[in-house]
């Protein structure tokens, strides 16, 4: 898997992905802007997902800390529940880890989404703490980041 920059067709695609059920709270709404600092997640020559960093990854009540990079990440409608999260987000990781080389990874987890907390745990993030705002509850975790 490879994270690169989104075509603009890639950015309308995403805008277009629907997600079933309470998953529907991870849906874009439109078009991605071209401003909006998403990454393209591929696999072979197939767009499987976005990821993003920093500002883009937080949700409402959680700050920038120092040394630590927020993390957000989506896959495709289609591909949510068929073995592929362990790959996608541990290659999401690993970018983000040489990219921007912080001290430590941060997730901010919906607290419904048991799948994705599963598969935080499994990638070696522990719950710090929560945060409630207007979209329900967060768990935020965080794991030491391992390439230096």
């Amino acid at each position: 898997m490879q994270v690169r920059r989104l075509s603009q067709a890639e950015r309308v695609a995403i805008g277009e992905w629907r997600y079933p059920g309470r998953l529907s709270t991870y849906e874009l709404g439109g078009p991605v802007a071209p401003q909006r600092p998403l990454m393209a997640v591929e696999h072979g020559e197939e767009l499987i997902g976005y990821c993003c960093f920093d500002e883009e990854a937080r949700v409402r009540g959680v700050e920038a800390e120092a040394g630590s990079l927020d993390v957000g990440y989506g896959l495709r409608p289609e591909l949510v529940g068929r073995g592929l999260g362990r790959e996608f987000v541990a290659a999401i990781l690993d970018y983000a880890e040489a990219e921007f080389e912080p001290a430590r990874l941060r997730l901010l987890i919906v607290d419904w989404n048991a799948r994705s907390r599963r598969l935080a745990e499994v990638l070696g993030f522990s719950e710090r703490t929560s945060v409630v705002n207007d979209e329900g509850r967060f768990l935020v975790m965080v794991r030491p980041a391992t390439a230096r």
